[in-house]
């Protein structure tokens, strides 16, 4: 793999930190802000709709520019929206950098996944791609608990800061390493905008959107669902979520490294066997020992789709790619957001917190089925394969002897 993928590793580990580090540190900006938990929330949601409308946006006005160059200017987004965030004097501003920074978050994933392709060989591109996304995942494993532990010990502002200077090494790497790759000619906006009338990729995202919304129904609400219903105490979520992120470093990796062998059949056994983990947690979350293996199993099963779901959008969005595969980092966060919903709606109906596994695991099995319908469409729009002009002759020849035979 070239030292480009590491470039492109390290802007993601800051992105990934970035995004989930707030959800330790809330207890501290509100504070210091003065505002309720639940108004705090709104830099968690902010961010989320940022990458959700900042991912086409971006890539869009990218067009007239090289990907490097597109990729740098999305570096230096993600570093100013970190450090006013770090120096904001008030709650508004916060957001505000919270806004900013996420309007790189969608289109680096999306242009840097058609980037890391380009730079290996067609039989290697899933494994590239899974290699860039190693940052996000390594992110959840080291950048998120050591983030929290820097905000609780030396404030929140300090990590903000910390991560600022992640983005300046990742634009650094970027400079230095990625080749200048310029954007293939003859590739317009309208190009782009066409990939959106393919069947295959929209039923691509849509399985993103179900399959990885499967996963954050559960672990959205792993906090009272580990210290209500198994027993944990509260400080024992954070080692949780660092099994939850081990388990998306190993998914990934194998994610990517079987994608490139048999794409489709990699989508059809993580999905599946994620629908079954989600189901079995409600039972599992239960027993710690049990619900401590499940986290696991979920992050790595969730995290095994991203690159084989990733790579799905990039072949079938052929030509064009690059807004396509942004939506598709858009549309990760999209299933963040409406399986948190709908677990919020579960909760809230009385039925209890292990509730919204159930609605991880139908989210999963909808994805899976998505992906089913997908392939039988494919095989169905397959042109026949020519004839053998050979073996055509052979059994003509074939026929006529039996002819003559059964004539006589």
């Amino acid at each position: 793999m070239p030292l480009a993928l590491l470039a492109l590793a390290i802007g993601a580990f800051g992105i990934g930190t970035t995004e989930f580090v707030i959800m330790g540190l809330l207890p501290e900006v509100a504070g210091d802000f003065g505002v309720s938990i639940p108004t705090a929330g709104f830099l968690v949601t902010g961010y989320a709709l940022g990458v959700m409308f900042g991912a086409p946006l971006m890539t869009v006005l990218g067009t007239k520019v090289s990907r490097k160059r597109m990729l740098m200017l999305l570096m230096g987004l993600f570093i100013v929206g970190n450090l006013i965030s770090a120096v904001a004097p008030t709650f508004t501003v916060m957001l505000i950098g919270r806004v900013i920074a996420s309007l790189a978050h969608g289109a680096f994933f999306g242009i840097g996944s058609v980037v890391a392709a380009d730079l290996v060989a067609p039989d290697k591109k899933a494994g590239a791609i899974a290699m860039m996304f190693t940052g996000l995942t390594v992110a959840n494993v080291v950048g998120v608990p050591l983030g929290t532990l820097i905000g609780q010990s030396a404030g929140w502002r300090v990590t903000f800061t910390v991560v600022a200077a992640l983005g300046v090494l990742g634009l650094a790497g970027i400079a230095r390493l990625v080749p200048d790759m310029p954007k293939p000619e003859g590739v317009r906006l309208r190009h782009e905008l066409a990939a959106f009338k393919n069947v295959q990729v929209l039923l691509a995202m849509a399985m993103t959107v179900l399959g990885f919304g499967g996963v954050f129904a559960a672990i959205t609400y792993i906090a009272p669902m580990m210290t209500n219903v198994t027993g944990y105490a509260d400080g024992s979520v954070t080692w949780l979520l660092v099994l939850f992120g081990l388990g998306m470093v190993g998914g990934n990796l194998v994610g990517g490294r079987f994608a490139d062998r048999a794409l489709m059949p990699m989508l059809y056994v993580s999905l599946g066997a994620l629908a079954v983990v989600l189901a079995l947690f409600t039972l599992t979350a239960h027993n710690k020992i049990a619900a401590a293996v499940t986290i696991t199993l979920i992050g790595a099963l969730g995290f095994a789709t991203v690159p084989p779901l990733q790579k799905r959008v990039l072949d079938q969005a052929h030509g064009a790619p690059t807004l396509a595969s942004a939506v598709n980092i858009g549309a990760f966060n999209l299933g963040n957001a409406l399986s948190a919903w709908l677990g919020g709606v579960v909760i809230a109906a009385g039925l209890g917190y292990t509730a919204p596994n159930w609605v991880g695991a139908v989210l999963a099995a909808a994805a899976l089925l998505l992906a089913v319908l997908s392939a039988a469409l494919e095989r169905r729009a397959a042109p026949a394969p020519a004839a053998d002009p050979v073996a055509a002759k052979t059994e003509q020849a074939r026929s006529v002897q039996q002819q003559t035979v059964v004539h006589h």
